[in-house]
């Protein structure tokens, strides 16, 4: 029984087949000719907090390959103690889906339960959504060996996803961000030991976006704090035109929705053709599908 919470918990070897399987899905997907590799399953989604995307993704996948499909309301381990809530789901359930606002909380229900669980979002990082982004590179640019991409944001949870994938594949990672909203120098440097020195911090946008970058990838501006200061901080990194053009020829941008522009992103440049991110997310249906189907396997 395998549980996915983070990307590093797939080997090198394992994210290839789900990318991979992931591409069969989504020709089946075009074709209504889904397999029935979910028959009988019993998948609970428990979601807080914000993520249409996911969620609608998740029940409209599952049930296209034939699961059963359950929401559970409320708040977790507001009700009921963590320490209760995953014997209760062990007796119902085949596989389940959560998005907590906890990654403490979350992995605390992974330890119980005796059926796998899927990283649906939490504070700490958001597997899903950037194995996703990661299918659909891959399906435009043909390989993902050599991709470079620059993170522009604060440490959130996409970014931790983002340097997760560096340590299990080819790819090097930029994270830019105002002085203070940088990953801390102890976590570099141990995700460094294992992503071979790919991952890198640098606080200069236009130095950091050139021919060699491929993707370009935002993240929302902080909302904790005063928001005077935040906006004088981050404005500088707003991704604008010019930016973009500063990109090899068959690079493009990628910011992550809910999408603020005037904030992240100019208005110019959140309609400019080199802006990906509608077609982008058709990928999380495809890529979601995969992993379901892996771990009922890998049960």
């Amino acid at each position: 029984m395998k549980h996915f919470i983070e990307i590093t918990d797939f080997t090198t070897e394992e994210i290839a087949h789900i990318l991979d399987r992931a591409d069969d899905l989504r020709k089946c997907w075009q074709t209504n000719a889904m397999p029935q590799s979910l028959l009988g399953q019993k998948i609970a989604l428990w979601f807080f907090g914000s993520g249409f995307r996911n969620r609608v993704a998740f029940e409209i996948g599952a049930r296209a390959m034939g699961a059963d499909v359950c929401f559970i309301p409320g708040e977790l381990g507001v009700q009921e103690p963590l320490e209760d809530i995953g014997h209760y789901l062990n007796n119902w359930f085949s596989m389940l889906v959560l998005r907590a606002k906890s990654h403490a909380a979350l992995t605390s229900v992974a330890s119980q339960v005796d059926i796998p669980l899927i990283n649906a979002r939490t504070n700490y990082n958001h597997p899903c959504e950037i194995l996703g982004d990661l299918q659909f590179i891959r399906q435009r640019r043909g390989s993902l060996d050599e991709l470079n991409v620059v993170f522009v944001g604060e440490v959130t949870n996409l970014c931790m996803s983002w340097f997760e994938a560096a340590v299990r594949l080819p790819i090097s990672v930029t994270q830019v961000a105002p002085l203070g909203y940088e990953l801390e120098v102890e976590s570099l440097a141990r995700l460094n030991a294992h992503a071979r020195g790919r991952i890198k911090i640098s606080h200069d946008l236009a130095g950091s976006i050139c021919p060699d970058t491929d993707v370009i990838y935002t993240d929302t501006w902080p909302t904790i704090g005063e928001q005077s200061e935040i906006r004088a901080a981050f404005l500088p990194y707003q991704i604008n035109m010019s930016l973009l053009d500063q990109m090899n020829q068959d690079g493009f941008f990628l910011p992550c929705p809910p999408v603020t522009r005037g904030q992240e992103v100019s208005v110019d440049a959140m309609s400019s053709p080199l802006c990906l991110n509608y077609r982008d997310k058709e990928f999380l249906l495809h890529v979601q599908n995969a992993i379901m189907e892996f771990l009922v396997t890998a049960v």
